[in-house]
């Protein structure tokens, strides 16, 4: 439950074709330091090109994130015309049942990415859904933040030699 399928160190290290191959319809992610630092109010060019990847594909986008101010995944989901769900309360699985059932995805047909543990892989396991795990952006500016990632290190340590390839 705490290691993911799938390791990389970025969101661009997957690839949009291996995820359709799999069957995968429906892509959660983490919105904070897994598709943009903290604080990035909107979606840079690059993951605004990835989402057309995962479109492309016929993969959406859906954004769910633990931010409790409801208006940042809001405004980022809405620039980025992706669907969202704030203050989701990961790693409790409701808000991943629930955005499966919004977008007529079932577990099989879903993943999630998220740079944490705890919260994403731990949530994404519970669901049943697949778990990719990526690098957080950037860990300076909050020391829980170093905390949690070294909590984290044996987990991550196990999930890359274990990972298989998408």
């Amino acid at each position: 439950m705490l290691t993911a399928h799938w390791s990389g160190k970025t969101i661009y290290d997957i690839d949009p074709a291996a995820l359709a191959k799999r069957g995968i319809r429906l892509l959660l992610a983490d919105l904070d330091n897994t598709l943009v630092p903290y604080g990035v109010p909107e979606p840079t060019q690059p993951v605004q090109e990835w989402t057309a990847a995962l479109r492309e594909q016929g993969i959406t986008l859906f954004v769910l994130s633990n931010n409790r101010h409801p208006q940042r995944p809001e405004r980022f989901s809405k620039a980025l015309g992706v669907p969202y769900i704030g203050h989701a309360g990961k790693p409790k699985p409701g808000s991943f049942y629930k955005a499966m059932e919004q977008m007529g995805c079932t577990p099989e047909q879903t993943a999630i990415v998220g740079d944490q543990i705890f919260t994403d892989i731990l949530g994404g396991s519970r669901a049943g859904v697949t778990t990719l795990l990526v690098e957080p952006i950037r860990l300076a500016g909050n020391p829980g933040r170093y905390l949690r990632y070294a909590a984290e290190w044996p987990f991550r340590a196990l999930t890359k030699r274990r990972a298989k390839p998408l």
